[in-house]
């Protein structure tokens, strides 16, 4: 693996580090500069856990144990009334309360879907949705030129952690599928459609719909045997680099999908039949639009990269679909 990517992924910058006694590691809130759009950031604590499971399907075993640093990961799936001002340049201005900045003009934006991507299931507060997991960084670098601080995708481990919240049972709320209602929007309640984030009951480490509602974007190549390359030892916060565009991992299962498949150590992977009626030639970077149920959810280290470990980040080229 490259060096150089895996620290900057991680966050682990070799200088201007702060440590935990240096700083109070606990939940905020981010402001949007020059807006009045905000979101909640909750602390996890660093920490080891036993990822993948028994029980499920055989890309989840042999289950290893894994050490990760701390992080902060958004409360909530990212909802359109934060992600819009970055799809809709028109849009970010009118609801600016100051110019908006050259930095965050530079910022690439998505192409304009052809297709509604809420697909009629509601906007304000609710889940935004379908974009591919390029799309998802460049919401991350968006960010970052509105607020100066260092977002990203979750690794696939730092998702499962902080999924399970200290269990070690199929759910963060135990073994029983029985209680998911309380937890999640699934096959079961959902009515086929996305809900209001934060409706359900959070984990122990104060996040919600972890469990349903939208399946979120990792970082990770999607790779079945990949568990068995670290099982041998204890992983610290392990990776797989992606370097071809399908399959990547996506995680916690959606509204559409049954208890199994929202269980903590569940894995999905990305796969070219969500762009299916894409009309273009090459098809979309930006864009799944058969894929309703895929979302974001943010991270961010509590060790910050260099400035150039950032740009290295957001500004990886898109691999070209076919």
């Amino acid at each position: 693996m490259n060096n150089k990517i895996h620290f900057l992924i991680l966050g682990l910058a070799f200088f201007g580090i702060e440590t935990l006694a240096q700083q109070k590691f606990i939940g905020y809130q981010q402001q949007i500069e020059g807006t009045k759009l905000s979101f909640e950031m909750q602390a996890v604590p660093a920490g080891d856990f036993l990822m993948g499971s028994k029980n499920g399907n055989p890309d989840e075993i042999p289950i290893h144990k894994v050490k990760l640093d701390p992080f902060w990961m958004s409360k909530f799936e990212v909802i359109w009334d934060i992600y819009e001002p970055f799809l809709y340049k028109d849009y970010e201005v009118n609801n600016s309360t100051a110019k908006v900045s050259t930095q965050v003009d530079a910022v690439t934006r998505p192409t304009k879907p052809y297709l509604d991507m809420t697909f009629g299931m509601g906007k304000q507060n609710y889940p935004a949705l379908a974009m591919t997991q390029y799309n998802a960084i460049q919401f991350c670098k968006w960010l970052y030129a509105r607020t100066g601080v260092f977002y990203r995708l979750p690794t696939e481990a730092e998702w499962e952690y902080a999924c399970r919240a200290g269990s070690k049972e199929e759910y963060a709320f135990g073994n029983d599928p029985s209680k998911l209602g309380d937890y999640a929007w699934y096959n079961g309640n959902s009515e086929k459609k996305t809900h209001q984030v934060g409706q359900k009951k959070p984990n122990a480490f104060g996040l919600y719909d972890m469990h349903g509602n939208v399946a979120e974007w990792t970082y990770d190549q999607y790779k079945p045997d990949f568990y068995a390359s670290l099982s041998k030892t204890d992983a610290k916060n392990p990776i797989a680099v992606a370097d071809k565009l399908y399959p990547l991992v996506v995680r916690g299962g959606s509204y559409e999908d049954g208890a199994k498949d929202l269980r903590s150590a569940a894995r999905r992977a990305s796969e070219p039949a969500w762009k299916q009626i894409d009309p273009q030639i090459p098809k979309s970077n930006w864009w799944f639009p058969e894929a309703p149920f895929i979302g974001i959810r943010l991270v961010r280290p509590l060790n910050t990269p260099s400035k150039e470990q950032i740009d290295a980040y957001y500004n990886k080229p898109p691999i070209a679909d076919y």
